[in-house]
Protein backbone atom coordinates (compact mmCIF):
# COMPACT_ATOMS: atom_id res chain seq x y z
CA UNK A 1 0.00 0.00 0.00
CA UNK A 2 2.94 2.51 1.04
CA UNK A 3 4.68 1.52 -2.64
CA UNK A 4 0.86 2.74 -4.51
CA UNK A 5 0.87 5.78 -2.69
CA UNK A 6 4.24 6.94 -2.66
CA UNK A 7 4.25 6.13 -6.41
CA UNK A 8 0.55 8.21 -6.96
CA UNK A 9 2.57 11.12 -5.08
CA UNK A 10 5.44 11.08 -7.93
CA UNK A 11 3.35 10.62 -10.44
CA UNK A 12 1.06 13.34 -9.04
CA UNK A 13 4.36 15.99 -8.60
CA UNK A 14 5.55 14.93 -12.05
CA UNK A 15 2.35 16.15 -13.38
CA UNK A 16 2.77 19.53 -11.74
CA UNK A 17 5.90 20.01 -12.53
CA UNK A 18 4.86 19.53 -16.67
CA UNK A 19 2.01 22.27 -16.07
CA UNK A 20 4.28 24.58 -14.57
CA UNK A 21 7.51 24.40 -16.86
CA UNK A 22 4.42 24.64 -19.50
CA UNK A 23 3.42 28.20 -18.55
CA UNK A 24 6.78 29.29 -17.81
CA UNK A 25 7.58 28.49 -21.58
CA UNK A 26 4.24 29.89 -22.42
CA UNK A 27 5.22 33.28 -20.26
CA UNK A 28 8.93 33.25 -21.96
CA UNK A 29 7.08 33.29 -25.12
CA UNK A 30 4.47 36.06 -24.88
CA UNK A 31 7.92 38.27 -23.61
CA UNK A 32 9.62 37.44 -26.57
CA UNK A 33 6.75 38.43 -28.89
CA UNK A 34 6.06 41.54 -27.34
CA UNK A 35 10.49 42.45 -27.44
CA UNK A 36 10.20 41.34 -31.09
CA UNK A 37 7.08 43.25 -32.20
CA UNK A 38 8.64 46.52 -30.13
CA UNK A 39 12.01 45.97 -32.49
CA UNK A 40 9.98 45.68 -35.39
CA UNK A 41 7.89 49.51 -34.35
CA UNK A 42 11.64 50.64 -33.86
CA UNK A 43 13.48 49.76 -36.96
Amino acid sequence: MRKAITALLIAAFALIGCNTMEGVGKDVQRGGEKLENAADRNK
